[in-house]
């Protein structure tokens, strides 16, 4: 039988892994066992497992999660953490993304809000959704560069189409009035089309100050706490747990 003809042909369709899979039966006697069905179902899932998983490193190559690492298997849950593991299935379904409603982690430095976000972001990605990990800090110079150089509409719109926005260290640094139109116009784009991540050391309740001009706040708290998840962690900071490097 000639089989090279075949492998070139799937290779020219792009089912590389397909091929690869064909090829790797003819090395295993035992499988002649199996019905033409069973094989040919064997190398459907090994091409739709390759694509799987280029697309899911694709997503993530693109979400630039600051801990790439984080899954949320690995959160720590309980009343003394501040989330319970009901609520990590909940999220793990993905179904709130769907529902385009938001998450908010809140806490003091070092119980794990980064991670925590990052880990819901891998789970986004893992099931397919475009996901952004950005530091509000540096967000805001970004759109503050390229409202000087003409590429702030373009730069909104990429944001807009992200399906999962995650955007850390909400409350760092100080909002200049530039600063909260580009928060509002981000979360107004946003709104009823897409979900977003906030994680911050200041409560909830300290947000509406923080953000400082009335008006503006409550737009932004409007579209951002009414349909969100609220988590506020809770422990010792995990970073006294990280070996000490001399």
């Amino acid at each position: 039988m000639l089989h090279q003809p075949t492998v070139d042909q799937l290779h020219q369709m792009r089912l590389g892994a397909m091929a690869q899979a064909w090829q790797d039966q003819a090395q295993h006697a035992e499988l002649d066992q199996l019905g033409f069905d069973e094989r040919f179902a064997l190398l459907v899932q090994a091409e739709h497992l390759h694509r799987q998983n280029r697309r899911l490193r694709r997503l993530l190559q693109q979400a630039k999660l600051r801990i790439s690492g984080a899954c949320l298997e690995d959160v720590r849950t309980g009343k003394s953490k501040g989330v319970e593991a009901s609520l990590i299935a909940q999220l793990s379904t993905c179904r709130w993304l769907d529902e385009h409603l938001n998450v908010l982690v809140t806490g003091p430095t070092g119980v794990g809000k980064t991670y925590f976000g990052c880990a819901l972001g891998q789970q986004a990605c893992r099931r397919g959704y475009r996901t952004a990990y950005r530091r509000l800090p540096r967000l805001l110079e970004e759109l503050t560069l390229a409202r000087a150089d003409g590429s702030y509409t373009k730069l909104l719109a990429r944001v807009q189409k992200t399906q999962l926005l995650i955007l850390d260290d909400w409350g760092l640094s100080p909002l200049s009035d530039a600063h909260r139109r580009d928060i509002l116009e981000i979360l107004e784009d946003r709104y009823g089309c897409g979900s977003t991540i906030i994680t911050s050391q200041l409560p909830i309740d300290k947000w509406h100050a923080y953000i400082g001009e009335p008006t503006i706040a409550d737009a932004i708290l409007d579209r951002l706490v009414h349909s969100a998840y609220k988590c506020e962690l809770k422990g010792a900071s995990r970073r006294k747990e990280l070996p000490t490097t001399l």
